[in-house]
């Protein structure tokens, strides 16, 4: 267990992940940019554009049946208004806005195919792929746009045999691998919310560390919700354990158990409905 409260990031394989990501996207017409919805701006990449250029892209807040949706709203303008492209509520559990996420994703599309169509080619289905940094559930998005589209269209000509291609509509094909966009930031303020939701390798961080530091965020954003989840006023690994009556031999609190269950209790939505990050500062 690390003994700092440094989350200690590992960027080895920052330019492998950079590079495979590039060619990637030279195969698409858009993408769908995946953020956790509990870190609108935590888990969105600050230099996006600089690694997708111009390539259009669809916005989706994943994971928003665990937030605030009156709070994520305004997060939703100032995303449009930043990037100046659409920006989607959405959660792997239900698929009631898979086929507007079909639409926009076409639309954005459409000037590339638009293109390809004045040098003389047929028109094609769009292409596109689902792209975002570790854990924001880029796999779960996949899962959820593929679920009645088995259908794979094999590799394309000049792309390597792991790129498979997935039918989802007559109109648009699915890379059915996620880009991954590698964590390249010394901003500690951000890899600790990251944590929070399980966005960072458990190998990076301390549990009990990171489970005190959400517990001041979120009492100092949410407490009465806290107290009230948590039965008690002291809002401390301590405190809850009391409460809990969790103890190890020797009749000391069980401050590890704790801290996991706090991250438990928080990542699948038990305390309540959250967003981490402030519309003032952006972060």
């Amino acid at each position: 267990m690390k003994k700092d409260n440094h989350i200690h990031w590992y960027p080895g394989h920052i330019a492998k992940a950079e590079k495979k990501l590039k060619e990637q996207l030279t195969l698409v017409d858009a993408v769908i940019e995946v953020i956790d919805a509990r870190l609108p701006f935590s888990s969105s990449y600050d230099n996006i554009t600089r690694l997708l250029g111009e390539k259009p892209r669809l916005i989706l807040l994943n994971k928003s049946d665990l937030t605030d949706l009156n709070e994520l709203n305004k997060f939703i303008k100032i995303l449009e208004d930043k990037s100046n492209f659409p920006v989607l509520k959405s959660d792997a559990k239900n698929s009631k806005d898979l086929n507007l996420i079909v639409k926009k994703v076409i639309e954005l599309s459409e000037p590339r195919i638009q293109a390809i169509m004045a040098k003389g080619l047929l028109r094609r289905p769009a292409r596109v792929m689902v792209v975002g940094m570790p854990n924001v559930g880029k796999s779960s998005i996949i899962n959820k746009l593929t679920k009645s589209s088995k259908t794979k269209t094999g590799a394309k000509a000049g792309v390597t045999r792991q790129q498979q291609w997935v039918r989802i509509s007559p109109q648009l094909e699915l890379l059915d691998t996620p880009g991954i966009i590698p964590m390249k930031q010394e901003d500690q303020i951000r890899a600790k919310k990251l944590a929070f939701v399980n966005a960072v390798s458990e190998n990076a961080y301390s549990n009990e560390n990171v489970a005190r530091e959400l517990l001041l965020l979120l009492e100092s954003k949410y407490k009465e919700t806290i107290k009230e989840f948590y039965k008690t006023e002291d809002l401390t690994l301590e405190g809850i354990a009391k409460s809990r009556n969790w103890l190890i031999s020797g009749g000391q609190l069980d401050i590890e158990r704790t801290a996991v269950y706090v991250l438990k209790d928080f990542r699948e939505g038990k305390i309540g409905k959250f967003i981490l990050d402030e519309v003032d500062n952006g972060i």
